[in-house]
């Protein structure tokens, strides 16, 4: 369960930023959407290789 304090008189936009944020830390969507389709393992190890490639990829033209 989620609790966030909110001090006196604190905007209840700003304590609903803290939850939002909270929330998305937790990763509960980014599960729910993952589970929606079943992915084969070698599926998702593939698209892993090529996300680690891009990343490289970006890193080496910052240097």
């Amino acid at each position: 369960m989620i609790i966030v304090p909110v001090k006196e008189g604190e905007n209840i936009d700003r304590a609903l930023k803290k939850f939002k944020r909270k929330f998305e830390k937790t990763g509960v969507i980014r599960e729910l959407r993952a589970r929606q389709a079943f992915v084969k393992p070698s599926v998702r190890r593939r698209e892993e290789i090529k996300k680690a490639i891009y990343v490289q990829q970006l890193q080496q033209k910052e240097e």
